[in-house]
């Protein structure tokens, strides 16, 4: 049985469950921010033996712990549903409760064959750690500046003419009067910072690096030992529609096509995932004029459906594949 961790709106395991059922794999798919409206279960022990089920209340779907072979721990969310609800402070309280449940669940199987880990992935997903493990690898990589002090960064601007200002946290999103504000990548000039007052960068932490230049960008998806690469020709675009930041081309008919990555490109991407623990990975390039690649990023659990739909590449046959054979790259 194959246990799936992620959430309702979340259309990534879809494509792959259709497979596993065709295959007659057996799936069990847990939308956890719904946990305790649509699952019943419990986790238990005697002197010799502890197991757990799980049970969707809908389809009458059962697994119990013991059974399971593999998990995709993709995009959990934490226990928001309630089917009765009480004052405010008690529905919290029971809220946070189903939460750490479930993260103890996950910890508990951490020796089961995963795609997406949450003992590895939050860790994995600094910057500062990616940068380090990426040089350990033989990644190039740009020359990065992480400080809330003023004069730092303005030594580090001193060596390189313009920079980029990115977000930390990959999934930096605000929201205000229900929009939704994304920060987004974007080009500097070195010497603007100087007009910046100090007060401005002690209030954050802001990530820094030189301005790489393109020919294009590509996108790897690794699955295990299964590697696809994607050129995604962002330099075409106006810089608000995806030159700088290629997410910003989504709306614009950004041109996405399948290419052969360098096998030592390759290598290294599953030598990066092998160091972290991991089993997948999204890592981002840029492609110089002089045919460099540069690393930018790897997220390790990240977005790759739309890629799949714009190219035909078959991710989602990779992640079933490895996840009934308990295939990775660890």
């Amino acid at each position: 049985m194959i246990l799936i961790f992620t959430n309702k709106e979340d259309v990534h395991p879809t494509p792959v469950i259709e497979i596993l059922n065709k295959r007659g794999t057996p799936v069990f798919r847990l939308n956890t921010e719904c946990l305790l409206t649509d699952y019943v279960f419990s986790w238990w022990n005697d002197s010799n033996h502890n197991d757990f089920v799980l049970k969707n209340v809908h389809s009458g779907l059962t697994v119990k712990g013991s059974e399971i072979t593999s998990i995709w721990d993709r995009r959990p969310e934490p226990p928001k549903e309630l089917l009765i609800k009480s004052t405010e402070e008690v529905n919290k309280l029971n809220l946070n409760e189903a939460a750490g449940f479930l993260s103890f669940i996950r910890y508990y199987l951490k020796d089961v064959f995963s795609i997406g880990n949450i003992v590895n992935d939050r860790y994995a997903s600094s910057k500062m750690l990616q940068v380090r493990i990426a040089q350990q690898v033989g990644f190039e990589v740009p020359s990065s500046c992480f400080s809330n002090n003023k004069q730092d960064l303005i030594g580090f601007a001193s060596k390189h003419p313009e920079l980029i200002l990115k977000a930390i946290d990959g999934c930096s999103h605000v929201y205000e009067n229900e929009l939704e504000y994304i920060f987004y990548s974007k080009k500097i000039a070195s010497d603007s910072l100087m007009a910046i007052p100090d007060d401005a960068f002690s209030q954050t932490v802001s990530f820094l690096q030189n301005y790489v230049e393109k020919a294009y960008e590509v996108r790897v998806t690794v699955v295990g030992r299964k590697v696809f690469a994607c050129k995604i020709d962002s330099q075409v675009m106006q810089e608000d529609q995806g030159k700088i930041d290629w997410r910003q081309g989504y709306d614009y008919n950004i041109k996405h096509e399948s290419i052969q990555l360098p096998k030592e490109i390759e290598n290294k991407c599953i030598a990066f995932l092998k160091e972290m623990g991991l089993n997948f990975g999204a890592f981002d390039f840029i492609v110089t004029p002089e045919n460099n690649y540069v690393f930018l990023e790897c997220n390790p659990n990240g977005q790759w459906l739309w890629i799949e739909l714009l190219t035909g590449q078959q991710i989602s046959k990779a992640i079933a594949d490895a996840l009934e054979n308990c295939e990775g790259c660890t």
